[in-house]
């Protein structure tokens, strides 16, 4: 259906959200383990979606998010959140995120939110 990245630095939760993804026969086109990795990625696969852990090595979520809507105003992307911090959450949505996703994950709810944010 739609090609998605995968931001998270636990390789845990980013074999959940590949199995969850599957059963919404999404394709998941790249996997960052941190924050550099996750801007460099995201560049060069375009996703059309990208799931973004907030707290992450050698770049947060929040500075992630900064640099690739700086570049790409128009991109897609969902956080992934174990905090529920916010101030940082809404900081996030003020400067393009679509949504939130709580983790622990809700297998339903994140089908929900992927397809509604790729609407």
């Amino acid at each position: 259906m739609s090609n998605i990245m995968i931001a998270d630095d636990s390789d845990a939760v980013r074999l959940v959200l590949k199995d969850i993804l599957a059963i919404g026969t999404h394709t998941v086109v790249a996997e960052a383990r941190d924050g550099e990795e996750a801007v460099d990625l995201f560049f060069q696969t375009s996703p059309e979606l990208l799931l973004l852990d907030l707290a992450m090595p050698k770049k947060d979520g929040l500075t992630v998010l900064k640099e690739i809507i700086e570049k790409n105003p128009s991109a897609k992307v969902v956080l992934i959140t174990a905090s529920d911090d916010q101030k940082i959450i809404n900081q996030c949505l003020q400067i393009g995120a679509l949504s939130y996703i709580s983790k622990p994950f809700d297998f339903t709810n994140v089908l929900k939110q992927i397809n509604d944010s790729l609407k």
